[in-house]
């Protein structure tokens, strides 16, 4: 399954690619309040994404119908990076689910920032299930170009 958070559509075309590659079903976290172009102002301290990255604290509310993970093996979970983080509606989703027994696989899409700790931010939030060492992929990462990060993580 590939699960993924995109404010803006990036992270959903990338999903999309890894799901055609790997013959995976897609779940998207949808916000309960969708993010407007001013809450994504990241030069606004103001501006609502700012305010929740300043904040561990918080969980957005998830509108996506909830899903059971008991018939899947592999997640991928995918996310745009936000303050060198993935956004708090991550922090939801990973702490509202178990994934004993499951293979998580991280990966973010960015203009310019890596994926540094967000993945090993989630596993800790999370607790349970094997994640791997994420990724930043490309917003046009190509499907062959999927095939061979699949293909290094074995």
């Amino acid at each position: 399954m590939v699960v993924y958070f995109s404010a803006t559509g990036t992270t959903k075309g990338v999903a999309e690619r890894i799901a055609s590659v790997t013959n995976a079903d897609l779940y998207e976290i949808i916000p309960a309040e969708p993010y407007s172009s001013a809450d994504l102002d990241w030069h606004d301290s103001n501006s609502r994404t700012s305010i929740e990255m300043n904040d561990l604290n918080v969980r957005p509310e998830i509108a996506s119908d909830t899903i059971s993970l008991d018939s899947y093996s592999t997640i991928y979970i995918g996310y745009p990076i936000w303050w060198g983080e993935a956004p708090r509606i991550m922090s939801t989703f990973v702490e509202s689910y178990d994934f004993s027994d499951i293979t998580v696989i991280p990966f973010c899409t960015s203009g310019s920032s890596g994926i540094g700790r967000s993945g090993d931010n989630l596993k800790d939030l999370a607790n349970s299930g094997n994640w791997l060492s994420g990724d930043r992929l490309d917003a046009d990462i190509s499907e062959s170009e999927i095939q061979e990060w699949i293909n290094g993580m074995n």
